[in-house]
């Protein structure tokens, strides 16, 4: 199944997602910046609130879209505090990958991370997690770092429900990550993966502003209900 655009993807998975519909206790959370576009239009649907979670990948040094773990930590809170670092062991091992080029990766995007959460929430005060319905979305999953380490950085607010919403994912992190969560919702999850983007027909960069004027957009739509 080839999705036209992530505005497409959005839709679909919207439709399959109407009993979160008008709950006033559901809080849609994009990874950006790719998965915006897609809750945008999952939020606008739902008539839910839409905020973003940055995560950042820690790609290995010389293949950099190979993720080696992930970070994520939620906005208001520090590093040592409420940080979220995991590692993928496997990879790590694969390739002889040393502590050091971890902290060095690590460091790099945890500034990154910084950068772009006062760039996309400047002083706006993170949601309440605490007993809401998060529905996590991207536009799509290869390895899952970034979304496992969202999910936990999540399950530290005590959520009453976590929902991962994706148009794509690999078969093998489909499964792995479904039983992380209270509900997984994934679109298709074909046997030859090979990237995300390969499922979708136009698949530009999400850039920066257009981050910014989606969370603007969907702020408005929500005050003005």
């Amino acid at each position: 199944m080839l999705f036209k655009d992530r505005t497409a993807a959005g839709q679909v998975l919207a439709s399959k997602l109407a009993d979160y519909a008008n709950c006033p206790d559901v809080l849609v959370l994009a990874l950006p910046r790719g998965g915006v576009p897609v809750a945008f239009e999952i939020a606008q649907a739902l008539n839910a609130p839409l905020d973003v979670l940055v995560v950042r990948k820690l790609g290995v040094p010389d293949n950099p879209e190979l993720a080696m773990g992930a970070l994520a930590k939620l906005p208001g809170t520090g590093f040592a505090s409420g940080g979220v670092r995991i590692i993928n062991q496997q990879v790590v091992n694969d390739i002889n990958i040393s502590e050091e080029v971890i902290a060095r990766v690590a460091a790099q995007e945890q500034r990154e991370l910084e950068r772009r959460e006062s760039m996309y929430r400047g002083d706006e005060h993170f949601p309440e997690l605490t007993g809401r319905k998060v529905i996590l979305v991207d536009d799509g999953l290869a390895t899952g770092a970034t979304m496992w380490a969202a999910v936990i950085a999540v399950r530290q607010k005590n959520p009453q429900e976590i929902v991962i919403a994706v148009p794509v994912a690999a078969p093998e992190t489909y499964k792995q990550l479904q039983t992380k969560v209270e509900k997984m919702v994934c679109i298709t999850t074909p046997s030859q993966f090979y990237s995300v983007g390969m499922w979708y027909e136009d698949f530009p960069q999400t850039t920066d502003d257009q981050v910014r004027e989606l969370l603007k957009k969907a702020s408005n739509l929500v005050n003005s209900h």
